[in-house]
């Protein structure tokens, strides 16, 4: 697994659970903090930076053969990708609808919460459109790209040598789905903070599941594009219920 890190980093560091955990730690807890703060701030901008910083973790530690080995290649059919958004969106259908079925338009759905930190919550409608989209490409772009190369990439990689492949995709998947907690579970309401037992379960159940949907998404494409798509598409969808079925 040593020949999958760069040549000046082969004798310092061994590719194996240990690294992938040190990633998970490395990026989850500054992360998970600049989250919040940006509930309370109202400025997402530190938040797209660290997903900026993800996507150069492949290119730092690993080489071409370790690149390729996380998934860092051309899919095995270029269509495949298509799918892979279609099952993003379809993904985020299922648990929008969930939300909603289960905490309606309240503070305890995720989709609201989220929703109420985007600049469009407070645009006129005509003007909603425009907003959308600032927000949808941004979210298309920084979170699909850098999430998905660390977890379903370097991470997931690090630990199939000692669990396999579907047994490393439930630790990528638990550090995903719990770093989430983050974005909702842990609320920022009315100048207080408060914790959601129950929406917060469901949520990282809900980010669990779409972790798994993109880890098939990246088998299915033979490549990390795939989970890469299926992620662009499910923020994509998440927007569209945010802005014109929640806003």
């Amino acid at each position: 697994m040593n020949s999958f890190l760069k040549k000046y980093l082969g004798k310092r560091l061994q590719y194996n659970w240990m690294f992938g955990l040190a990633l998970i730690l490395f990026f989850g807890i500054p992360r998970f903090v600049i989250v919040l703060q940006s509930y309370v701030t109202r400025n997402y901008s530190m938040v797209m930076l660290v997903f900026l910083t993800m996507w150069f973790v492949p290119f730092i530690f690993l080489s071409k053969s370790g690149r390729r080995y996380i998934g860092i290649k051309k899919p095995n059919h270029y269509w495949f990708l298509c799918l892979s958004f279609i099952a993003g969106i379809v993904s985020c259908m299922i648990i929008f609808s969930l939300f909603l079925f289960l905490f309606d338009k309240s503070i305890e759905n995720a989709f609201v919460y989220i929703g109420g930190n985007n600049a469009g919550a407070s645009m006129p409608v005509a003007e909603r459109h425009i907003y959308f989209w600032i927000a949808a490409i941004p979210s298309m772009l920084f979170s699909p790209i850098g999430e998905e190369f660390l977890y379903r990439g370097i991470v997931h990689g690090s630990f199939v040598s000692r669990f396999g492949e579907w047994r490393a995709s439930v630790f990528d998947s638990l550090a995903f789905a719990l770093t989430h907690v983050a974005h909702f579970g842990i609320v920022y309401i009315l100048g207080n903070w408060q914790f959601l037992p129950l929406p917060a379960t469901i949520w990282v159940l809900s980010m669990f599941f779409v972790s798994q949907v993109l880890f098939r998404c990246k088998l299915f494409c033979d490549s990390i594009w795939g989970a890469v798509l299926a992620h662009a598409g499910f923020n994509f969808a998440m927007m569209y219920f945010i802005f014109y079925h929640i806003l």
